[in-house]
């Protein structure tokens, strides 16, 4: 199991900025990694948070990634061949319009 966590260093001690799924007496291998200091802290103590289920996320707040323009136009290409009826004549057509 690979996992990346924040760690804090303090009186020769790194303690972790997130729970650990590791089981008692466990021995990992550790890699150290610096955070740049222009890195958002307030952005890692709220994924802490979260991820210990003491903060719920905004509404429509998502990790994901939003496409890029080349994934929406391939998406739109394929859905745009999709068969079948658009769906602006079915819903004219359930309307009784056509």
């Amino acid at each position: 199991m690979a996992e990346n966590i924040a760690a804090l260093y303090e009186n020769g001690v790194l303690r972790p900025l997130s729970p650990l799924k590791l089981r008692e007496n466990q021995t990992v291998y550790i890699q150290i990694l610096e955070i740049e200091p222009d890195v958002d802290r307030t952005e890692i103590a709220i994924q802490n948070l979260v991820a210990k289920g003491i903060l719920t996320p905004p509404p429509g707040y998502s990790d994901i990634a939003p496409p890029t323009e080349a994934e929406r136009k391939a998406l739109a290409d394929k859905l745009g061949n999709a068969p079948g009826k658009p769906l602006s004549q079915i819903i004219l057509e359930e309307r009784g319009q056509l």
